[in-house]
């Protein structure tokens, strides 16, 4: 039963699980340094995985692929995850961030001499459509956003850093256990992350109500689950199919910020859901006959 549902739900639940990312950070923002924040979280997920790993007598990888596993993970964990909390953490919108790091339908399209992936006239206008429809979701506070260039510099380097750790992984280290995978990733990453937190913070961490549900959501879903679902869905699909159901996030994240913290849900968040989906069925669909 578990086979027969997971390659339908998988999308689904990978775009609800990502969209709330932003929501969770903004969350601990106001009571956790990032990447002091990130250090607690990655030991937590270190820990989980490991158990999960030796209960289920998970394969470890060769030296080679324990390499090439080690640094996706700085990429698509330390990098990514480093350079968002801490834009979030710098007073930077949790929606001009979300837009910005989910541009990676049209920079994996740019990389297509990377990921040699044929890239279809459909898919093409897929990701087009996609990135107005963020446009739409986002128009007024990107309109109203105060220019801060460090915090949006910070998303550019996450943005590249996830894109191309995606790349990265799927070209070298395509199949792996995912337990045992994560161990390894995670540990990899907090070897680079807690160096420059100690360097940089304090590790003020105030575990208030707040930032212990962002802990335990960041732990056992944001990293349990959607890391594992993204890589599933990485094994199952192109690269240009994962990073265009991205484009989804944004309007996610709206929704969530309405429900928790009674942000304005406007016409423009309705309007570019509607066109940001139709989009990602341009992309990851394939039409009949093919």
């Amino acid at each position: 039963m578990f086979e027969r549902w997971l390659p339908r739900a998988a999308i689904p639940l990978f775009i609800f699980i990502w969209a709330s990312g932003f929501v969770v950070a903004k969350l601990a923002a106001a009571d956790a340094e990032a990447l002091s924040f990130l250090c607690f979280r990655y030991v937590g997920v270190i820990a989980l995985m490991l158990v999960l790993a030796l209960i289920g007598r998970a394969k470890w990888p060769n030296a080679r692929d324990t390499f090439h596993i080690a640094i996706a993970g700085i990429m698509i964990q330390a990098i990514y995850l480093g350079g968002v909390w801490v834009a979030v953490r710098m007073g930077l919108a949790a929606g001009l961030a979300s837009l910005i790091v989910n541009l990676q339908p049209v920079l994996t399209a740019c990389l297509f001499f990377i990921t040699q992936e044929r890239i279809t006239r459909r898919q093409i206008a897929g990701i087009a459509i996609g990135f107005v429809g963020v446009v739409i979701v986002l128009a007024g506070k990107l309109f109203n956003a105060s220019f801060v260039l460090v915090p949006i510099l910070l998303c550019v380097i996450s943005l590249l850093g996830s894109t191309l750790g995606v790349i990265y992984q799927k070209r070298f280290v395509p199949q792996f256990d995912l337990r045992s995978g994560q161990v390894i990733q995670f540990v990899a990453s907090l070897a680079v992350t807690l160096p420059i937190a100690l360097a940089v913070e304090s590790f003020n961490v105030r575990w208030t109500s707040d930032v212990i549900i962002a802990w335990f959501w960041s732990v056992f879903v944001l990293s349990g689950c959607g890391i594992s679902l993204m890589f599933y869905l990485l094994r199952s699909g192109s690269v240009t199919q994962l990073t265009s159901t991205m484009y989804i996030v944004p309007a996610i994240t709206a929704i969530m910020a309405w429900i928790l913290f009674r942000e304005t849900l406007t016409w423009n968040v309705i309007a570019g859901m509607v066109v940001t989906l139709a989009g990602v069925y341009l992309v990851v669909n394939k039409p009949r006959g093919l």
